[in-house]
This record gives structure tokens, C-alpha cells and sequence, in this order.
């Protein structure tokens, strides 16, 4: 399992906040969702993303734009355009005022804004809840960044577009995986570029020695791994291994291993109804009791705490 195969197989869109906004100038939406992440795509039109801190980013058709949680910025067609809606946690919608929206209305499936043939046309599809191990990848990620169709030219765009107003059997999850795609496809594009600051365990994964040992770890966590099976397995000395791995990774490989295994298991408690012994095994601890003592040491709460929130 890769860095970004372990986005997939790890905290997957699940029930995806989907929608084709459709607007006529002036528009201008603030986004206070407190998502973790957003995936935006201008499909016509151009459109401004407007962080309260930072840069302004321009949108021109054809490119992504991602925004990180939980800080609000807003969509709109000029950076003067004052806010006409405002998006909520869960989708809702409501006037800059707290009131019932007006100024835009449900124009069909997955379909919002003021008519569908409006001047600007944007794919929005947001993830409802952050899981650990995508964590480790959008960190690594400005709060709002642009990819330009120079950096990425993305075949997937004009499915998701056709698939989003579509209402068939199943498919919240066809979408739910096409936003998957579609981010993996934009993160893969980002971290290629040289502006980009990928974690350092992303860049130590091309390395011949240290790569070797990360994707041990990370395809078999349950496995009772050593630094001296690690370094073995990598051909070099434990010593050897050990001074590479910190200098590269930024952790020793010991340290790196609890962090992806509790890691792991924090996703399990979120999106499985396994018992706390049985993600205890599947992510290399002894017993529950092993597997809560770590939980709550890194994370503060203990795992049926984290189950329930």
C-alpha cells in the first residue's frame, strides 16, 4: 500500500456532499461546512476561491481547486462579491443573515444555484469526515490550492460531471468513488510539482533502502516487525537503516510504525463495527487493553471515546 493507496483503502468518501452549482454573475457563496476537504472543478465560467487569510486563487474552466477544512473561505465571481449564501456543516444552506435562502434554489438533481444554464458551472464534492490516515497526505497540503489544467488535465472530469445529475440505483457510491479518484488524481498531480512540500515519509518512499522498509510497514502492520528485520529485508545494517529512516522519515522506524498502526485503528473504530480485540489484531497490539493504552496516549481520549465521537 503506497501514500495515496493508503487514502483510498483508508478514510474513503462515504455519503460525499455532491453538487453542481450553477450561477449567473454576480454570485458569491462563503463556505463555513467545517469539512475537512473539498474538491472544486470550473467547468464553465471563471470563479474566484477566497481564503479570510492568504492568497486569492482564480478558477478558469477545466481546473481543480481543493480547500482544507475547518477554516471558511469563499466562492465567488469576484473577490468584491459580497456572500448571497452561505454553506453550513451538513450542507445546509441559509442567507448571509440566518435566514431562509432565496437568492438560489434546488434546480433538480444535485443541482443548486440560479439556473442551470448559468454563466459559471462548478463541480463541488466534499468530504464529511476526516480520517487519520488522509491526514498524514492533506496536511501536507496549502489550505487552498489550484491546479491549473497545465498540471493536471484530468480524463475523469467529464464523467463525474455526467454522473453527478444522474439518479440511479447506487449512486451515491459511484460518486462517492469518483470524488475519490478525482482527488487522488489532484494530490498525485500537486505532489509532482516542485512548489509542493510533500510529507517527508511521501518522499522517503522512493527511496531504495527506506522505501522498502515504509512499505513493509505499511502493508503489514500487524506483522511483529524489528529495526533488524526491517533493515534485513532492506539489505543494509539495523544501524544502518535506523540513522536513514530518522533522517529521511523524520521519526525512527519504531515510532513510525505505532503511528501508522494507531493510526489504522483510528479509522477502523470510525468506519467498521469491529471490536476493539479484533482491530487490536489487525493492527499488530497484543490485546485491547495494549491497543486503548497507546490510543489514548496519542490521542488523548480512549478508542470507544473516539468510536462514539
Amino acid at each position: 500500500m503506497d501514500a495515496l493507496a493508503g487514502l483510498l483503502e483508508g478514510p474513503r468518501a462515504k455519503g460525499a456532499f455532491l453538487i453542481r452549482a450553477c450561477f449567473d454573475p454576480p454570485w458569491s457563496v462563503r463556505i463555513e461546512d467545517e469539512a475537512p476537504v473539498s474538491v472544486m472543478v470550473m467547468l464553465r465560467g471563471e470563479g474566484w476561491l477566497i481564503p479570510d487569510v492568504g492568497e486569492k486563487l482564480r478558477m478558469r474552466p477545466g481546473e481543480i481547486a481543493i480547500a482544507r477544512g475547518p477554516d471558511p473561505y469563499t466562492c465567488a465571481d469576484d473577490p468584491g462579491t459580497a456572500p448571497l449564501a452561505v454553506i453550513h456543516p451538513g450542507g445546509r444552506c441559509a442567507a448571509p443573515d440566518g435566514s431562509e435562502m432565496k437568492d438560489y434554489l434546488d434546480l433538480g438533481t444535485r443541482t443548486w444555484g440560479g439556473r442551470t444554464d448559468g454563466e459559471a458551472v462548478m463541480l463541488v464534492g466534499t468530504y464529511q469526515m476526516q480520517g487519520e490516515l488522509s491526514a498524514r497526505l492533506l496536511d501536507a497540503l496549502p489550505p487552498q490550492l489550484v491546479l491549473t489544467k497545465d498540471i493536471v488535465d484530468c480524463a475523469l472530469i467529464p464523467l463525474v460531471a455526467d454522473e453527478i445529475v444522474r439518479d440511479e440505483p447506487g449512486q451515491a457510491v459511484v460518486l462517492d468513488r469518483l470524488l475519490d479518484l478525482l482527488l487522488i488524481a489532484s494530490l498525485r498531480a500537486w505532489f509532482a510539482r516542485p512548489e509542493a512540500e510533500p510529507p517527508a515519509w511521501y518522499r522517503a518512499l522512493g527511496d531504495p533502502v527506506v522505501g522498502i522498509a515504509l512499505r513493509l510497514i505499511q502493508d503489514q502492520p500487524a506483522y511483529p516487525w524489528t529495526v533488524a528485520e526491517l533493515a534485513a529485508k532492506a539489505g543494509v545494517s539495523r544501524a544502518a537503516l535506523a540513522r536513514r529512516f530518522t533522517e529521511l522519515v523524520g521519526d525512527p522506524p519504531m515510532a513510525y510504525l505505532t503511528g501508522w498502526r494507531l493510526a489504522l485503528a483510528a479509522d477502523l473504530l470510525r468506519d467498521t463495527s469491529l471490536t476493539l480485540g479484533a482491530i487490536a489484531r489487525k493492527v499488530g497490539y497484543g490485546s485491547p487493553f495494549a491497543l486503548s493504552t497507546a490510543f489514548k496516549r496519542e490521542y488523548g481520549v480512549s478508542p470507544l471515546e473516539h468510536r462514539e465521537g
